[in-house]
């Protein structure tokens, strides 16, 4: 392995004055030959410094990481998670067929009964059957945080053509501010609450889940009876005082960041409705054949795994942009961001060795058009290259605004166009001397107008936002996460990282109410008097 890593670090340093634009003029078949699709989906790679070489170096290290090997053990059942000696089947909860062996025992029927279940519990809810206590649910507050918060909270935005259930809101923050903001103007009588915890101890989940209780009892004789709970501690639950008929369970192999395919995507059901769930199960499902099937040349999780194994960890790039051209997807680079980062951002290798190399990147991201007057100004002048991930749709939902999409498509392909021509200070002098301008202040001018150009850039692009495509693109990005972190020999499906801050909240509550502090550092003691200091009426 060390082998292939140290061949890829000399293709890169032969790269010094390689300009992506040359690439093309050596390579007339360029824009063909790295563009690949999945069904509909096409990923278009070319404005990257990969050429055939590095190519080929790529995915002959993806054959020497066993990435194919691996796949087929995490879609066999084999415990992968080997530091929680847990299965990996988010890859079940959206592929209702077949059978997947854990421990010997076949987990799709429960699987099966569950998305009954909470279609029949959904259907009910939109139809009015389940009345509450108000008479129907007009709104569904979705209670969780992390992947219980932003898989479903990304979905029902990216989804909102597709909505005519109840009015979704979501609450994660155990900031008082987020639950009292989302409760005021709601009606108790007519708000179904959806507390989402697998554990159902997370402690802003269940803090924030006490708060909307209390608020529902001041209108309702019975609170409990408008709350769902999705979760599989039912001794916990029925402690709660949800019904069992209204708990939706899912399995330790099933991780937050992975689980809006399940149970966790109820808001989502019941907000588009089960037809429309189901379109999106399917589309995941669609990626995983492409996955499980395609050559590893033409295979869209791994393409996009590799581009970001070449710009993080042979070229150095610390950050990658996830940019989509679609305001409904607004969620998506947040969502990415948890999938990315919590997955592999990891400091040691599955065998509990130093990793070699740097894990993942910092993944950050906003919508265009609205990056383009916020951090684009860095991505094209900074120092530092950010390679950017764009995603578009061929068409909107809105017929009447055609136009608005023809724009927005526009911006979209001439940034990723800017990005990798530039403008030479040739070019921009030429544009100073257009204006007017002469000696030193049209070389002064002429230098803050240049753009070094040469930033790599790839793009994803979708016939339209629905159902069905959501679900390709998230299994997409799920997948190449995988490819990702067995290439980078870490396990990306356990997160360590989240426990320390945890534990140590509950350690220093007490501080803040006056205790000694003993076991603190001098500066946590001297903050935590500062804020009593603070909380003190003047």
């Amino acid at each position: 392995m060390t082998d292939i890593w140290t061949r890829l670090a000399s293709c890169r340093a032969a790269q010094e004055d390689l300009r992506i634009t040359d690439l093309f003029a050596s390579e007339p078949a360029r824009a063909e030959a790295f563009c690949t699709s999945a069904d509909d989906l096409v990923f278009d790679w070319s404005k990257t410094t990969i050429d055939a070489a590095a190519r080929d170096l790529l995915l002959e290290l993806a054959r020497q990481s066993h990435v194919e090997a691996r796949r087929d053990a995490m879609f066999a059942g084999e415990k992968i998670n080997e530091t929680e000696n847990r299965a990996v089947l988010h890859t079940a909860l959206r592929n209702l067929g077949g059978s997947v062996l854990v421990d010997g025992q076949d987990v799709m029927p429960k699987v099966r009964d569950t998305f009954a279940r909470m279609s029949d519990f959904a259907s009910k809810v939109r139809s009015g059957e389940f009345t509450g206590q108000g008479g129907k649910i007009t709104d569904v507050v979705n209670i969780g945080i992390g992947g219980s918060d932003l898989g479903p909270y990304m979905a029902t935005l990216a989804l909102a053509p597709y909505h005519d259930g109840p009015r979704t809101h979501f609450v994660s923050n155990v900031d008082g501010a987020d639950i009292a903001d989302t409760l005021r103007g709601l009606n108790p009588e007519t708000t179904l609450v959806i507390v989402a915890s697998k554990t159902f101890t997370t402690i802003e989940t269940m803090t924030n889940a006490r708060t909307a209780r209390d608020w529902m009892a001041v209108a309702v004789a019975e609170p409990a009876a408008q709350f769902v709970a999705l979760s599989s501690a039912v001794d916990k639950t029925g402690a709660f005082g949800i019904d069992s008929s209204r708990v939706f369970g899912f399995e330790d192999w099933v991780g937050g960041r992975y689980s809006v395919w399940g149970p966790i995507g109820l808001s989502v059901m019941l907000a588009v409705g089960p037809e429309d769930f189901a379109d999106f199960l399917a589309g995941g499902a669609a990626m995983d054949a492409h996955f499980r099937a395609a050559p590893l040349d033409s295979n869209l999780p791994v393409l996009l795994a590799l581009t970001g194994i070449w710009h993080h960890q042979i070229c150095g790039y610390p950050t990658r942009a996830v940019l989509p051209y679609d305001n409904r997807l607004m969620r998506l680079p947040a969502y990415l961001q948890q999938l990315e980062m919590e997955s592999n951002g990891k400091r040691v290798a599955m065998d509990g060795s130093d990793l070699a190399m740097n894990s993942g990147p910092v993944v950050w991201g906003e919508p265009g058009t609205n990056g383009q007057h916020a951090f684009y100004q860095l991505i094209h002048q900074g120092t530092t290259p950010v390679p950017c991930e764009f995603i578009l749709a061929a068409r909107g939902h809105e017929e009447e605004l055609a136009h608005h999409h023809i724009l927005l498509a526009a911006n979209c392909l001439a940034q990723s166009e800017a990005l990798m021509r530039g403008r030479s200070l040739e070019e921009a002098r030429g544009l100073m001397q257009a204006k007017g301008l002469e000696g030193a202040e049209l070389d002064r001018q002429a230098r803050h107008r240049v753009f070094p150009g040469n930033r790599p850039s790839t793009t994803l692009l979708i016939p339209q936002l629905t159902p069905f495509t959501l679900g390709q693109i998230i299994a997409l990005y799920e997948h190449r996460v995988f490819v990702e972190g067995v290439i980078l020999g870490l396990n990306s499906f356990d997160q360590w990282g989240v426990e320390l801050g945890k534990e140590l909240a509950l350690q220093v509550e007490p501080l803040l109410k006056g205790d000694s502090g003993e076991g603190h550092d001098p500066s946590t003691r001297h903050l935590a008097k500062l804020f009593q200091d603070l909380r003190q009426p003047s």
